[in-house]
């Protein structure tokens, strides 16, 4: 039996990486991963900020499926919970708040590291992915010792990449040397500019994506570093890594700045790669996928039978996946404290075509993603097929209130 480890990345986007076409050079590492990855092509998140996707990629379930949450619902089944039934090691290593163990996400974890009692910088409120893969490492070092080790199923997440873009110097310095404001400087863009969503000003625009830019180099270094370790312990060739984002960020494509409630691509579109040391070329798939699928695409891996609680379906083997359409959900987090649910969103996907309504303003959108692929032209009122994607979405729409 092999160890599955699930690495996310926090507002990775799918366009940013080289196996996604981007020749920036942000990636190389993970890059040179794809001759022993399947890629995903068309994968979706199930919601565009962290509370809204994070249900799909350790629950298998939907953001709103049992009401309002605050924090994990008791309903909802972690992939941690029948893992360690099955006698599977379980270990999670993270530093983002909104899955922190004061709500919920630490059950069935025989270890689960989520940063909250340690100090972070007033600024950045999350601790680096050198420092995640320090614990990650010892961790691993200790679970392997003696050179026998049970299967383990291991779940981390780098923050790095995330809001308020400020990166060391020798990242930049990596990247784009032009950057020569001061973290004081960078900190007072974030709060003049992204924290108040002001894409009014397309040169700051730039500047803020230039130091995303740079924190995605800085994080491909860290997965590197995660994977030397898993060599130097004699890991890796018994290990199946699934590598992922939980959803992007935006920088004014659709008039705004970080990741708020919206179902366009630069948020929901996920980079899916699934890392296989056998495996001797890249193999893409062009599926349409959610990443509801992931929790019993990891029960898969083990030989474990599938959970009836679970919404997705395993990815593996690839020629038993159904065709299927995926929906997502997500409110206003930021009208009011904890989120409006009286402010909801939701898309529904199928092949190229997406729709979205969004429920408070009873307004609909639909987009060819083929021919309109940044999502600029609402074909909603002249599409022949509108009416059957409205049909297919309605039914999910408030379900938690019947």
């Amino acid at each position: 039996m092999k160890n599955v480890i699930l690495l996310t990345i926090d507002v990775l986007r799918k366009d940013i990486l080289g196996g996604y076409g981007k020749e920036s050079g942000l990636t190389p590492f993970i890059d040179s991963l794809l001759n022993k990855c399947i890629r995903f092509t068309r994968a979706q998140a199930s919601g565009p900020y962290t509370q809204a996707s994070f249900p799909g990629l350790l629950t298998s379930s939907y953001f709103l499926e049992y009401g309002k949450p605050k924090g994990l619902a008791s309903e909802k089944i972690l992939i941690s919970e029948p893992l360690q039934k099955a006698g599977i090691v379980t270990a999670g290593f993270h530093s983002n708040p909104h899955m922190s163990g004061f709500l919920g996400w630490n059950r069935a974890w025989d270890v689960f590291y989520d940063s909250m009692e340690d100090e972070v910088e007033t600024r950045i409120p999350y601790i680096r992915g050198n420092i995640i893969n320090t614990k990650v490492n010892n961790w691993l070092s200790w679970h392997t010792k003696g050179g026998e080790c049970k299967p383990f199923f291991l779940w981390l997440h780098y923050m790095d990449i995330h809001e308020p873009y400020m990166p060391e110097k020798n990242y930049i310095d990596m990247v784009d040397p032009s950057i020569t404001i001061s973290q004081d400087e960078m900190y007072s863009l974030f709060e003049s500019t992204l924290l108040k969503r002001d894409a009014s000003h397309p040169e700051k625009v730039a500047l803020l994506k230039k130091l995303y830019d740079v924190h995605v180099r800085e994080v491909d270094t860290y997965v590197q570093e995660f994977y030397g370790t898993l060599e130097k312990l004699g890991i890796l060739k018994d290990s199946i890594v699934i590598i992922t984002n939980d959803h992007g960020d935006e920088f004014g494509e659709h008039g705004g700045l970080s990741h708020d409630d919206k179902m366009y691509s630069e948020l929901i579109d996920m980079p899916l790669l699934i890392y296989d040391p056998n495996q001797d070329k890249e193999e893409v798939c062009d599926t349409l996928v959610s990443n509801v699928d992931i929790p019993p695409t990891i029960l898969q891996l083990f030989g474990l039978e599938p959970v009836s609680g679970f919404e997705g379906h395993s990815l593996l083997p690839l020629e038993d996946y159904p065709q299927k359409g995926v929906f997502g959900e997500a409110i206003d987090q930021r009208s009011q404290r904890g989120g409006d649910i009286n402010k909801d969103v939701y898309f529904y996907r199928e092949e190229d075509i997406k729709i979205i309504y969004r429920a408070n303003l009873d307004t609909w959108e639909m987009y060819n993603l083929k021919e309109d692929p940044r999502e600029l032209n609402n074909i909603v009122d002249t599409s022949p097929v509108a009416g059957e994607l409205k049909s297919k979405l309605k039914p999910r729409v408030r379900r938690w209130a019947n």
